[in-house]
């Protein structure tokens, strides 16, 4: 199981990209959050909200997602990461294997 993140610009974009990574049953779960980001970018500092999205899948998965993701994403360089779970209920891998 690895637990991912990714920053988007709007609330319709999280929407979308997490609607479209669970209809192809790439990850089982995504939540989204109001951010505030502070990044640098192209030499400056940039203060600005965001839309969080963390998501729940397979490692094996990861590729699919990120190629997924590189298509519907309005950013220029978009970040995306994936954290292994070393630990969880029981259960949750079964969850996970009945909905990928």
């Amino acid at each position: 199981m690895i637990i991912l993140y990714l920053t988007c610009g709007t609330e319709e974009e999280a929407k979308k990209i997490s609607t479209a990574l669970l209809e192809a049953k790439l990850i089982v779960c995504a939540k989204r959050a109001p951010v505030d980001s502070m990044y640098w970018w192209k030499g400056k500092i940039y203060d600005e909200p965001e839309v969080l999205l963390t998501m729940e899948s397979n490692e094996q998965h990861f590729d699919a997602i990120a190629a997924l993701v590189a298509k519907l994403h309005s950013y220029e360089q978009h970040v995306l990461t994936a954290v292994p779970v070393g630990k969880t209920i029981p259960g949750v891998q079964q969850w996970l294997e009945d909905n990928l």
